[in-house]
């Protein structure tokens, strides 16, 4: 009996013992494991990335200058890592690499993971197409005008931005030189000196230039700020001014922002000075006497826009505007649609931006994409520019000029950037966008270099 009840504790033994067995071979087959896109990309150096691997007790980490991995590099040849990443350094800026990795547990070491590609930032390596972004515009079907906002500061003849206006672009407005508390000193008087010196410089160079704006709140004189007549006398001061402005630049100013951000973030009109003033047709108003001005200066073909913000991403500031858009239809005052596109690489979707244009274009108005720029650091989690946000800035330019150049012919007239540098565009420093830090949103760096951007606005040409 003894014997039996042994010879049966044995045999349970060998059976448990076969089947943890079992077990322990199951649990150690390896998936492959899935690699990710890098984070932290600087000029010498990425942060590979890896999915979890069950069973794995280690990742094996290649990284190599050419996808076949016929070169990798000596220190990451297989290197054992026991996280789910790993911080590559010592590399070469502006160069193309390529990581993989493979799970390991014990002496089973699974198959090879996907291939990531990482171009670390620099000026080496991969160059930017250093295409001129007109010669590119004037060879499509049905071309726009190719604008830049600048500074009367920048226009002397021979320096970079003079070199990079004549070869680069067909039209220009002021950032801000050209608004009411810049021209008008007091009642009937005015400085044009700055004015004057932008508008000789686009006549003088075949460059068309955009009229940015007649009315802002934001650029009231102080004089007019603090008029002390009836509002009849108020409205007519503005009156005065839009019309004396218009026919000074007769035949020489292609176009202008008659009013600027006339409605609010809450699709209500802003509670503006004019608005306050002159009541709830001062928008109609203003593009009567623009026009009415034109047309007794000889300057019938002048072009009468409208220009806003966030009307992608606002329903109700939309809606606002385009009724608003509706009025000055119906009246016969108005050419064309502003508008700003100060985006994000997140932000508006392209479904939001092409819903926005063609609402324009359903409307038969002319659509000026008037101070486009593209930040990358609206969250300030980064402090360099970094290798993936610099491909995402790419990616949203070449999308804003695709959507751009698919409207129809009619309906195109100008895609203006609004400044020509990182270091000196309006976003870091802006108290209306309340930015939380550096950012990097235009097409050329601080030194003038073109950047992916500019790349990327080529491409969205094709």
């Amino acid at each position: 009996m003894k014997s039996k009840f042994l010879l049966m504790l044995a045999s349970l033994v060998f059976f448990l013992n076969a089947c943890s067995k079992d077990e322990n071979e199951t649990v150690e087959t390896l998936e492959t494991p899935v690699a990710n896109a890098p984070k932290d990309v600087n000029d010498h150096g990425f942060k590979a990335k890896w999915n979890y691997v069950s069973y794995s007790k280690s990742y094996l980490l290649d990284v190599s200058t050419d996808e076949n991995f016929t070169s990798i590099l000596p220190n990451y040849n297989a290197k054992t890592v026991t996280d789910l990443n790993e911080v590559v350094v010592g590399l070469t800026g502006g160069t193309q690499y390529y990581y993989r990795v493979r799970a390991k547990n014990e002496t089973q070491i699974s198959d090879y993971s996907n291939v990531i590609s990482v171009v670390t930032t620099g000026s080496s390596g991969i160059p930017e197409d250093p295409t001129f972004l007109k010669v590119k515009v004037n060879k499509l079907a049905n071309p726009f005008f190719v604008g830049m906002a600048i500074k009367a500061s920048q226009l002397t003849s021979g320096s970079p931005y003079d070199v990079i206006l004549k070869n680069e672009f067909s039209s220009i407005s002021a950032e801000y030189e050209m608004k009411m508390d810049q021209i008008s000193t007091a009642s009937g008087v005015y400085n044009w000196t700055v004015a004057d010196k932008i508008v000789a410089y686009g006549n003088a160079n075949n460059i068309n230039v955009h009229g940015h704006a007649l009315v802002w709140h934001n650029a009231v004189p102080q004089w007019l700020k603090d008029f002390s007549g009836t509002d009849a006398e108020f409205a007519a001061e503005v009156k005065k001014y839009i019309t004396d402005v218009v026919t000074h630049y007769a035949g020489k100013v292609k176009s202008w922002d008659v009013v600027n951000e006339a409605v609010d973030d809450s699709g209500a009109m802003r509670n503006t000075i004019f608005l306050q003033r002159m009541g709830p047709n001062y928008v109609k108003d203003c593009f009567q006497w623009a026009r009415n001005a034109a047309v007794a200066a000889g300057d019938a073909s002048l072009l009468l826009f409208y220009n806003d913000y966030a009307t992608s991403t606002n329903t109700a500031k939309q809606d606002k505007v385009f009724g608003l858009l509706d009025d000055l239809k119906t009246a016969k005052v108005i050419d064309g649609v502003g508008f700003q596109m100060h985006n994000t690489y997140l932000s508006p979707t392209k479904a939001q931006i092409e819903a926005d244009l063609n609402k324009a274009v359903a409307k038969g108005l002319k659509i000026h994409v008037s101070e486009l720029d593209i930040q990358v650091n609206q969250f300030n989690d980064i402090s360099t520019f970094t290798n993936e946000r610099r491909l995402a800035q790419k990616a949203k330019y070449k999308e804003m000029v695709q959507l751009y150049n698919a409207l129809p012919a009619a309906n195109k007239y100008a895609l203006t950037i609004w400044g020509m540098r990182d270091n000196e565009s309006w976003i870091p420093f802006s108290t209306e966008l309340n930015h939380p830090g550096n950012d990097w949103p235009l097409l050329y760096d601080s030194n003038f270099a073109v950047k992916s951007s500019h790349t990327g606005f080529l491409e969205g040409l094709h």
